[in-house]
């Protein structure tokens, strides 16, 4: 056998899983002297794994009401052809990472034609749009989040829902020295750096990118830091992988204009520019955990359009924006969002995080308990009684579960991901037995 399996990630942190997923499930199909094809939505790093892609993720990626409005008709084009291909191709098994406003459609579709359809990392039901858990109940097989708060909100709502950790969570920390990331960078180990994270998406950074440079400049003027020990700034910016040659020029040409004068460099391994910056400014997303978890002090920032950010305000009931915080259950790191998202204010925020003193320290606990947290519950998640049965749950050892292979953690989120997906081609769904295919309608938000 040499089941087929349809993955789809839109945005650079699913994209990232998506390949780990599709190297374990090779991995574990190989191990049983099986191959497998993958087809769907992704970007380079999965089209490296092995996937066929369909449409391209970074064609796909973007947010907010009024920027879905503008894309729509590439956004449509895009879903019409991953929804032909599925229906020609007849996967076996689907995983849907994230991207909830297309995969949720495609769900429908290929829980019409009998596909099992996982979904991993959940959407943000808990804080808006509630109504769609009438979706996932009704198309998705099994939820897998990585949050230990969403797991129970699924259950007590009827839906098939697992806890499998939180990749991130699982990778050691950067090993690359200070001084061999200087000069594989261009910069100066002594001087202070500062991350600067804009997001990884282009009109993301188009909204984030020239309000943190302009706080780059003024943090030039703090002079008065330097009895703190503290030296000459320079700034490190990571590229997401899912820029395309056009955006990643358009980000060199807003430094050029924007941040004349300023020490930047744009460097291509964004934990490792969190793990060396003294601090960093930090797009609200994946970036926040990835900070969380790497563990020195940041400010979470964002700035969506006028209307996104009215229509948000009514409808999102969250304490937080920041999902560190969210996971903290309390403010430990400050969020600048939309009109508080200012350089004057990021600067306000920064010189407290930049010396040894109490915010910094202060701030650093708080962080250290966000991991624990997620790796603790991960741990006692991994009771004897899982989902899946003895039959999965004795397929690795104690021993085996602590091995890192080519980036995943045997055992680990990604593991128990492929796990149950090659578990998924063994039982899968019923096809619906009667009524024509239902009309392609416009992709809404």
């Amino acid at each position: 056998m040499s089941p087929t399996i349809f993955i789809s990630a839109g945005e650079a942190s699913g994209e990232h899983y998506g390949a780990l997923l599709i190297d374990a499930v090779k991995r574990r199909l190989a191990a049983a002297g099986q191959t497998s094809q993958f087809f769907g939505m992704g970007g380079e790093r999965m089209v490296e794994a092995g996937l066929r892609h369909v449409v391209r993720s970074e064609d796909m990626a973007v947010m907010g009401i009024t920027e879905v409005v503008h894309h729509l008709p590439r956004i449509y084009g895009g879903f019409r052809k991953l929804k032909r291909a599925i229906n020609e191709r007849r996967p076996d098994v689907a995983v849907l990472i994230d991207f909830p406003d297309i995969h949720f459609k495609l769900a429908t579709e290929l829980h019409r034609l009998g596909v099992p359809v996982i979904f991993f990392v959940s959407p943000q039901l808990w804080a808006w749009k509630k109504k769609r858990i009438k979706l996932v109940q009704k198309y998705v097989s099994r939820m897998l989040v990585i949050f230990p708060f969403e797991e129970q909100f699924y259950k007590e709502r009827g839906v098939e829902a697992e806890f499998v950790g939180h990749p991130l969570a699982e990778l050691p920390q950067p090993t690359i020295s200070r001084e061999q990331f200087a000069v594989e960078n261009g910069l100066e180990p002594t001087h202070t750096w500062i991350a600067l994270l804009p997001g990884s998406r282009p009109k993301e950074i188009r909204g984030n990118l020239p309000e943190m440079l302009k706080a780059a400049r003024d943090l030039k003027d703090l002079a008065s830091l330097g009895h703190h020990g503290i030296g000459g700034f320079e700034y490190l910016l990571p590229l997401a992988p899912t820029l395309n040659s056009e955006q990643r020029a358009e980000v060199l040409g807003m430094v050029e204009d924007l941040g004349r004068g300023l020490d930047i460099q744009l460097v291509e391994d964004a934990r490792a520019a969190l793990f060396h910056a003294r601090a960093s400014v930090v797009a609200s997303g994946t970036a926040t955990v990835e900070a969380a978890l790497i563990g020195n002090p940041f400010v979470v920032v964002y700035r969506v359009s006028p209307l996104t950010y009215a229509i948000a305000k009514r409808v999102v009931k969250v304490p937080h924006v920041a999902m560190a915080n969210l996971i903290a259950g309390k403010r430990v790191v400050p969020e600048l969002i939309q009109h508080d998202f200012t350089a004057t204010k990021i600067v306000q925020q920064i010189k407290q995080l930049l010396p040894e003193g109490v915010p910094r320290q202060s701030m650093m606990q708080g962080l250290k308990a966000i991991r624990e947290l997620l790796n603790g519950q991960k741990l006692a998640s991994r009771g004897p009684q899982r989902p899946g049965g003895p039959s999965e749950r004795n397929l690795l050892s104690g021993v085996e579960r602590q091995v890192l292979v080519d980036g995943v953690i045997s055992g680990g989120a990604i593991d128990r991901v492929a796990e149950i997906t090659i578990n998924q081609l063994e039982f899968g769904v019923q096809p619906e037995a009667t009524g024509p295919a239902p009309t392609e309608e416009t992709v809404r938000p």
